[in-house]
Parts: structure tokens; C-alpha cells; sequence
């Protein structure tokens, strides 16, 4: 067995400009939360995706947290949300004693149907906000998603949380929408060991999360608090390493793509054998790699052999209408995102990969097809 081949691990710059950061915030001993690392962070990603304002928080579910908060998302409230993401979109809507409905993916872009958000409205009319999730790295058809939401004059959060560094239209995802949240938590195509970042062209609202992640703490001499806070505030230890991170991001978005790549030339004459979708108005990261499979070799198959050497790979995300906890919400759609989820296996996309280990995984997979 050869040695531990990751789906997506941290990955450190070679420079080590990471610890350059660290080491600021421990000569100047601003090691907890706030410091110039925390606001060189939030000014740099900022610059980076084109968004005038950002808050650097614990966690990118802390930023969907307190996007709902600032689209005044409360008790009662119904949130439009993919059904085809991970638990941490639907969790703060949640939170906020609001009401999730589950609207399915289409299989050009695997993120939000327009087609089904169109008939969520029609069901739906009172919605206070939409989340959209770029799956993946792959950009949501943000251009009809916008057009439907403006319609019905509603707020937008984008959840890029797994796709910094892509592009729709050659605009950064997570920047079409009134808030964008993302992740940099270890498993991101770059990372803070963990952390997130809430955007938004609304400098004013991203002021009004930076006093809520603050436990709300009013100017006054005394601890005075007038509303509900919450300790969500990133650390300038981590925000350094983020600030070392970002100079890499590139560099990562490339070896993502690099690697698909290499899946697709690899595997992708083999029968049912279909790669994550390729639009001509999408730049992904991809930060994973991912594929269907209709033929006569499953997704267990393929996560089952790659365990056995020691390789780690994943299904797609399990819908959030099909998980215990929101079974209750409603659901609209196609079942496009349960055919996903059944047909789906997402495979290693570590940016430490080397050629050799991606040959490693590519014959075992192949293996399948010979049995």
C-alpha cells in the first residue's frame, strides 16, 4: 500500500509566506482576534474578487449566518436554497428560526435550477432571500438566477465557499449576489486551517457584521450591548496565513484544473464515464474533480478500490431534502440532484498531487473496467 493520497488537504506556499504573517503577529503579539493581519486579509480578498467590503469571520457558515442576518432574514421567513450542497448553506437559515426550501440542480451547471426557482416563486411568492451554491468550483447560471431574484426583488447570498478563484463571465463568483460568503476551511482550494469571508458592495452592512461578530459590543466605556452578538471574528494568526494563501491562489486554481485534466484524458473514453459539466461562460477552480457514472462500475466501486491503496475519494453531496434533519422542508424539483448524488463519486484533488500519484489512482480505476 502506498502512502495516503488526500481528496483535498492544506496546502502551504513553497515561499513560506505564510509564516512570514504568523510570525508578524507574534512579534507584535496581536495573536487574538483583530490585528493588521485581520484587516490586510479582509483588504486583499476584497481587491482580489472586486468587492468593495469584506469581513473576516470564523467560519464561511458564520458569513451565511450573518448575511441572513443582514438581509433581515428572520422567525417565519422562507430562504430559497440548493438542495445539492453541503449541511453548513442550510444550517444558519436555521439559525435564524427561518424556513428552507430545497429547490433541485440542473445537469448543464449541477447548481441551482432556474427553471425550478421560477416554479420555488410561483409556490412561494413572500421569499425573503435566495442562497446560491457554485458546486464544485462550477459557477450557478448566475445571469437567469439574478434576472428571477430581481424580479421578485429579493436578496442574494452567494455560498462560494467552494469556489474562490472561479469565474463567471469573467467575474469572481460570490460577487453577483448582495452578499458573498467563502471558506477557507482546511479542505479549500486555499485555507486558514479555518475561516471564512463575508462580501458585499453594501460597506455599511459588512460594518453591521463586523459589530454583530463582535458579540455587538457598543462604543461605551463600559461593556454595553443593544442587540444579539456573536464571537465570530477571525483571528490574526489565521488571517495571516490566509494573507499567505491568497499570493497562491493561482497556482492552485491551475493544479485544480490540471488535474481534471488528466481524469479526462484518462478516464474519459471509458463507458458511462461523464466528467462535471464545462460551460463556455464558467472558469472553474474545480476544486474536486468529479465524475458520473451510469454504466456497469458504481461509486462504491470506485471509492471501495481507491481505499483499499490508501487513496481517499468521495460521493457527491448527499441532497438536503434527503437528509433526517430536513426530510420536513419542501423540496422542488426534478430529482435531478438524487440521480447526482446516487451517480456521482468526486475523486483526489489534492494540489500536492503528483503526476505519479495520479497515475496511481487512474489505474486502479481503469482496473474496474477490466474485471
Amino acid at each position: 500500500m502506498g502512502d495516503r493520497i488526500f481528496l483535498s488537504s492544506p496546502h502551504m506556499s513553497d515561499e513560506g509566506y505564510e509564516i512570514q504573517y504568523i510570525k508578524e503577529a507574534f512579534d507584535t503579539n496581536w495573536i487574538a482576534p483583530l490585528g493588521e493581519n485581520v484587516n490586510e486579509f479582509e483588504n486583499e480578498l476584497a481587491a482580489k474578487v472586486g468587492s468593495k467590503a469584506a469581513a473576516a469571520l470564523s467560519s464561511g457558515t458564520a458569513a451565511i449566518h450573518l448575511a441572513l442576518r443582514a438581509a433581515g432574514v428572520g422567525e417565519g421567513d422562507i430562504v430559497f436554497c440548493p438542495t445539492l450542497t453541503f449541511s453548513a448553506t442550510a444550517n444558519p437559515i436555521i439559525y435564524q428560526n427561518a424556513i428552507p426550501v430545497f429547490i433541485d440542480s440542473d445537469y448543464e451547471t449541477w447548481n441551482m435550477c432556474p427553471k425550478a426557482l421560477e416554479e420555488a416563486f410561483e409556490k412561494y411568492p413572500e421569499v425573503k432571500a435566495v442562497i446560491v451554491v457554485h458546486l464544485y468550483g462550477l459557477s450557478a447560471n448566475m445571469d437567469k438566477i439574478m434576472e428571477i431574484c430581481k424580479k421578485h426583488n429579493v436578496a442574494v447570498i452567494e455560498d462560494a465557499a467552494e469556489s474562490l478563484g472561479t469565474y463567471y463571465k469573467g467575474q469572481h463568483t460570490g460577487t453577483f449576489g448582495d452578499y458573498g460568503i467563502f471558506s477557507f476551511n482546511g479542505n479549500k482550494i486555499i485555507t486558514t486551517s479555518g475561516g471564512g469571508m463575508l462580501v458585499s458592495n453594501n460597506e455599511e452592512k459588512i460594518a453591521k457584521a463586523r459589530f454583530w461578530a463582535t458579540q455587538s459590543r457598543d462604543q461605551a466605556r463600559h461593556y454595553q450591548h443593544s442587540e444579539l452578538g456573536f464571537n465570530y471574528r477571525m483571528s490574526n494568526v489565521v488571517a495571516g496565513i490566509g494573507r499567505g494563501q491568497l499570493k497562491v491562489l493561482d497556482k492552485r486554481v491551475e493544479k485544480k484544473n490540471y488535474i481534471l485534466e488528466f481524469y479526462k484524458r484518462e478516464l474519459g473514453e471509458l463507458e458511462g464515464v461523464e466528467f462535471m459539466p464545462s460551460n463556455e461562460w464558467d472558469e472553474p477552480n474545480y476544486w474536486l474533480s468529479s465524475m458520473t457514472l451510469s454504466g456497469k462500475v458504481r461509486p462504491i466501486d470506485v471509492m471501495e478500490a481507491l481505499e483499499k491503496e490508501n487513496i481517499e475519494s468521495r460521493p457527491v453531496w448527499k441532497p438536503m431534502h434527503m437528509q433526517p434533519f430536513f426530510e420536513k422542508y419542501d423540496f422542488v424539483g426534478t430529482n435531478v440532484s438524487e440521480k447526482l448524488f446516487e451517480n456521482g463519486v468526486c475523486l483526489p484533488s489534492d494540489t500536492k498531487m503528483t503526476d505519479a500519484d495520479l497515475e496511481r489512482v487512474v489505474k486502479i480505476v481503469k482496473g474496474l473496467w477490466l474485471k
